[in-house]
């Protein structure tokens, strides 16, 4: 028989509790809780609200809009020919950025895992483009294409490629161009850390023998160094995708959109839309194409670059 203490203690017991809380899986879901919460509430929360507000009328200078209307704004905005154009200019500079600078990311990188006096200080030199803030990297640029004091204008006219100082931001030809050069001094350092990065995890071993098999530096990047990177060159071209397509900062900074909409990409089309224009719910539809054309693009270049893996 049990003691009549043991009985009163187990009348407070919790049962089933000891069980759950030795389960590994239950308490580290216990402890991710926080998280989730946190996430939910910066994260998921602001995207389905964004997903309501697309879904409405709503316009914050007018008190009475608000009302739902389904997918009008999305059929607004496909059949807005300005803001098709802008997607235009975002497709334009992303297929220009994405492959330039993963070319001379993948370029430098193959430099870089060479051995060289002083590499280690040109490894930590790469990095500070990429470093340097967005608006301070677009005021940088701003000032060297400036028409007045610009280095660009100086050097030019010192080595006697031009005869006077030219507005490069002020033509639609050359203001787009100087834009997407600025973007690839920034952004291409990224590649070059991920692919050096996977560089240096591929086995020497592989090499000693493609070596022996009589293989000369070409055949050996092709059979060896290059299928190594697919997943890794896969993962940029996808970050660098996504990046492209939500290029702001520069553009805000640099041309203001300008001149005569030339630099006006569909990401700040969408903040003139929203934040000048007030228009909420046209602006949250416009918001949502570019994500959903974000994946589809993310998901054709994964399929295109690592089929396997993505098989896999």
């Amino acid at each position: 028989m049990r003691a009549p203490g043991a009985r009163r203690g187990a009348r407070f017991a919790l049962p089933g509790w000891s069980t759950w809380l030795d389960r590994p899986g239950f308490l580290a879901a216990l402890l991710l809780v926080p998280t989730l919460v946190l996430v939910f509430g910066v994260l998921l929360y602001p995207i389905l609200d964004t997903l309501r507000l697309s879904l409405t009328d709503r316009v914050l200078s007018q008190p009475d809009s608000g009302a739902f209307i389904g997918l009008g704004n999305y059929l607004r905005a496909l059949q807005d020919p300005e803001f098709r154009a802008s997607l235009g200019r975002t497709f334009y500079f992303a297929l220009i950025t994405v492959p330039a600078e993963t070319t001379l990311g993948l370029l430098i990188a193959l430099l870089l895992n060479q051995r060289f006096w002083g590499r280690g200080f040109v490894r930590g030199l790469i990095i500070l483009p990429w470093a340097m803030p967005y608006i301070v990297n677009g005021v940088m640029w701003k000032w060297i294409l400036n028409a007045n004091y610009g280095a660009l204008n100086a050097l030019l006219q010192q080595i006697g490629l031009i005869d006077r100082y030219h507005i490069w931001l002020g033509y639609p030809s050359t203001a787009f161009n100087f834009v997407i050069l600025a973007n690839i001094w920034k952004e291409t350092p990224v590649a070059v850390i991920l692919l050096l990065a996977a560089l240096q995890t591929i086995p020497q071993e592989l090499y000693e023998a493609a070596r022996v098999d009589g293989a000369n530096a070409w055949r050996q990047f092709w059979s060896v160094t290059f299928p190594s990177l697919r997943p890794v060159i896969a993962v940029t071209m996808v970050v660098k995708t996504v990046w492209a397509l939500k290029e702001f900062d520069l553009i805000y900074v640099m041309t203001g959109g300008g001149p005569a909409n030339a630099t006006n990409v569909a990401t700040f089309y969408t903040y003139l839309t929203t934040f000048k224009f007030l228009k909420f719910g046209y602006g949250a539809s416009m918001a949502f194409i570019i994500v959903v054309l974000s994946l589809i693009i993310a998901f054709f270049y994964v399929r295109l670059i690592s089929p396997k893996e993505v098989a896999e």
